[in-house]
């Protein structure tokens, strides 16, 4: 965490968290070497709050009967500001969640168990079977279910129409008859590996993300054999395989306007243009918005496109905005590991780490402010959904924010873009300081539970 404010106390100020555009995407290894995050691997044996914002938190105490130094603020605090915290947390031990979608008032929940389990209004709705194992990625299109597994297959769900608990396997990408006919032509079969080849329509190793465009009716998956493929969704035929990547493909987003987004763990971001001339549609790399020696892990792009976030294994996202083409805008400095999961929604974007929490980042302008740091999971936060408040109102947009941790839980938040801000909380703090001489601010709280 870091800050440029010079207008707080400095034990306050260094808590403000905001985006700063001088930064450089890239830094000296002195410069980082402090951050000791790392990709591909959880480091059990580092405590669970060690230097982490939970650490901070006045409701991590000691002891259930120590008083917490926030309780005064609360009684006298302003009661009509809006507050961001934790609605519920949904538990099935059976496996680590590694996949969320969410739509209206169902949740799709994924995991490296054979079930993917549905929850309506955060209780227990019905679940349905891969004998695939491990569920990477759920992407929800009207009845259908689209689901990417560990075996580089993807998997296609619809909706019972007179039950809807009920849901059956309606194929699977790319289906049995397409291979067929692709394995007879010698033409079809592409070198994936030294002295190995295998026909371009299916992926060879675990597919890492979905996406979807569904004005153009095109599903993208990308996967960790280096590659992103196009789907067209009415009939299930791969369109395209593009190579994209030097190493594995960790997340592929399809924007309107047939613009695509790929981050790889070789270290970079690609821009892709997409052109449908006849039958043939073809995507052409234009631009590479980052090059750096550590993982790509996720991307989000904002709704009307104009911003592109990209999370990386040492801790940091580095953003983008579009005026007339893409440049970089600044880095969001907030956790101590590795990034593992972004998500935007209005004014918001949302990202989880391997340290265990979510920071929520308010844009304005070209200026990012963390409102809060949502805190809980006792383990890793690798995936989030996001969906509109049904309570959300013209003067105060309101979110609902899923997170899927590796501690095999669901949390479910409830957050509001009018919160107030760290630096306006560290104001509240100091005015209440000085008012109430007897309490000492040592700490901002991360969550309101």
């Amino acid at each position: 965490m870091f800050t440029e404010t010079t207008s707080l106390p400095s034990k306050l100020g260094n808590n403000m968290m905001q985006s700063d555009p001088n930064l450089s995407s890239t830094a000296s290894d002195d410069e980082y070497a402090a951050r000791n995050s790392s990709f591909s691997v959880f480091d059990p044996s580092r405590m669970s709050g060690e230097g982490s914002p939970m650490m901070m938190s006045p409701w991590n105490q000691t002891t259930p009967f120590s008083k917490s130094p926030w309780s005064q603020v609360e009684d006298t605090a302003p009661q009509n500001l809006p507050q961001n915290g934790l609605i519920s947390s949904l538990v099935r031990e059976e496996g680590h969640i590694y996949s969320l979608a969410a739509t209206g008032n169902l949740l799709y929940t994924g995991s490296d168990s054979k079930n993917i389990r549905v929850w309506k209004n955060m209780k227990e709705f019905s679940a349905f079977k891969s004998n695939s194992g491990l569920v990477k990625a759920i992407i929800i299109c009207g009845d259908k279910i689209f689901t990417g597994h560990q075996d580089g297959k993807v998997r296609l769900w619809k909706i019972h129409p007179k039950n809807p608990s009920l849901h059956k396997r309606a194929g699977t990408l790319p289906t049995f008859m397409d291979i067929f006919k692709c394995s007879i032509k010698p033409r079809n079969y592409v070198e994936v590996k030294r002295k190995r080849t295998a026909i371009w329509i299916k992926h060879i190793d675990a597919i890492s993300c979905l996406s979807m465009d569904e004005q153009a009716g095109l599903l993208y998956s990308a996967s960790w054999d280096r590659t992103f493929k196009v789907w067209r969704i009415q009939n299930s035929k791969c369109l395209e395989s593009v190579k994209a990547h030097d190493d594995a493909v960790n997340s592929v987003v399809a924007t309107v306007g047939g613009t695509v987004f790929t981050g790889s763990a070789d270290g970079t971001v690609k821009v892709w243009t997409r052109e449908i001339q006849g039958k043939v549609t073809k995507h052409t790399l234009v631009d590479t918005l980052l090059k750096q020696e550590c993982a790509v892990t996720a991307l989000a792009v904002s709704r009307s496109g104009s911003v592109v976030y990209c999370g990386s294994s040492d801790g940091l996202v580095n953003f983008w905005e579009r005026e007339k083409e893409l440049s970089h805008g600044g880095i969001l400095k907030g956790h101590k590991l590795a990034v593992l999961c972004l998500s935007a929604a209005g004014n918001l974007v949302f990202s989880g780490s391997a340290d265990k929490t979510i920071c929520v980042w308010r844009r304005e302008g070209t200026i990012h402010t963390c409102l809060s740091v949502l805190t809980g999971h006792t383990g890793p936060v690798k995936c989030l959904a996001v969906e509109e408040d049904k309570e959300s109102t013209a003067g105060d947009q309101k979110w609902v924010v899923y997170s899927g941790s590796l501690d095999k839980s669901v949390k479910v938040w409830s957050v509001s873009e009018l919160a107030p801000d760290l630096h306006q909380m560290a104001i509240m703090q100091q005015n209440y300081s000085s008012s109430e001489g007897n309490i000492s601010w040592d700490s901002i709280p991360s969550a309101k539970y």
